[in-house]
């Protein structure tokens, strides 16, 4: 899959989306429907995606330079937060509202809805096809992806109460529709922020325990400790790491960081590697001994010597 049909899909999907969206946004107030005003916000944010999507392709593909040594892929993260924090705000407001016209329900055209809604389901499946032909083994592609899915659901929510109001007349279903949108975009957006919180605050993968990493590389051949372990993402999809281990006198201090880059890449994904490999003072040999305070002027973590393996609960 080239990276220009991956554009070329994507820029599809933006054009229906954007274009839906501005028609939603005019039908909403005239039928006086909140529920298909939050549809057209949740779509505001697929759009978001996409052009993010789109964005982040030209800037993965600009190589690092100046003092960006990682170039500049973690615009994705920055981007993922305002995301994040603009869906969080879009939903309390509806919620607000949404919880008003329960108490005083105004006149909603259901017809409008119902046309408009089944028009936009038909939208988002074709959208959802478009960038289902793109790379989704791109998180960012990924991302748009389940943008659309789940404006697709929040569609068939507002079909089925636009229906309700024009069969039976009432209009708290518009209002009961548009909270469930409110759900999903709570949802939606609480997961952005808190990935890209992550990211910010140089959290390990989530999945991935550091400390089951720790032990199984002091469990190699050779290796007598290893500290100062740190796992983090550079960007979502991009973790990185770093270590200092410590190996017998003696031992080959080449061989035992091709094993740990081969351990780490192969079990845990980890492509990036930064790894310090040196001797064990003598007095590390000793039994309950550690080299950490005494090799290292500022250590971090605690230190991971041959054993059983970890039990530390994943975050």
């Amino acid at each position: 899959m080239s990276a220009e049909a991956d554009r070329r899909y994507l820029t599809g999907a933006l054009i229906l989306i954007a274009g839906f969206m501005a028609i939603e946004v005019v039908i909403g107030f005239l039928a006086q429907s909140l529920a298909l005003i939050t549809d057209a916000g949740h779509m505001l944010t697929d759009a978001i995606a996409i052009v993010f999507a789109l964005t982040a392709m030209r800037i993965a593909a600009r190589p690092p330079r100046g003092g960006f040594t990682y170039g500049l892929k973690r615009a994705e993260i920055i981007s993922a937060q305002l995301n994040g924090i603009t869906l969080l705000l879009l939903a309390v407001y509806f919620i607000v509202e949404g919880v008003r016209r329960i108490v005083e329900p105004p006149e909603v055209a259901g017809l409008y809805v119902v046309v408009t809604g089944l028009a936009g389901i038909a939208v988002n499946l074709l959208a959802a096809r478009l960038i289902a032909k793109a790379n989704r083994r791109s998180l960012n592609v990924e991302g748009a992806y389940q943008h659309i899915l789940n404006d697709l659901f929040a569609f068939i929510a507002t079909t089925v109460a636009g229906a309700i109001v024009w069969l039976t007349g009432w209009g708290r279903a518009d209002a009961i529709a548009a909270l469930v949108v409110a759900a999903l975009m709570l949802k939606a957006g609480w997961g952005l922020v808190r990935d890209a919180g992550r990211v910010f605050m140089e959290a390990a993968p989530a999945g991935m325990n550091p400390a089951e990493i720790g032990t199984r590389t002091a469990a190699l051949d050779k290796v007598v400790e290893v500290h100062d372990l740190h796992i983090w993402e550079v960007t979502s999809g991009y973790p990185a790491m770093s270590a200092h281990i410590l190996v017998q006198p003696g031992a080959d201090c080449h061989a035992v960081r091709v094993a740990a880059e081969r351990l780490v890449h192969d079990e845990y994904g980890i492509d990036h590697t930064t790894l310090q490999v040196d001797h064990a003072p003598a007095d590390t040999l000793t039994i309950g001994a550690t080299a950490t305070e005494g090799h290292c002027a500022d250590p971090h973590g605690p230190a991971h010597k041959p054993g059983p393996p970890a039990r530390e609960a994943v975050s």
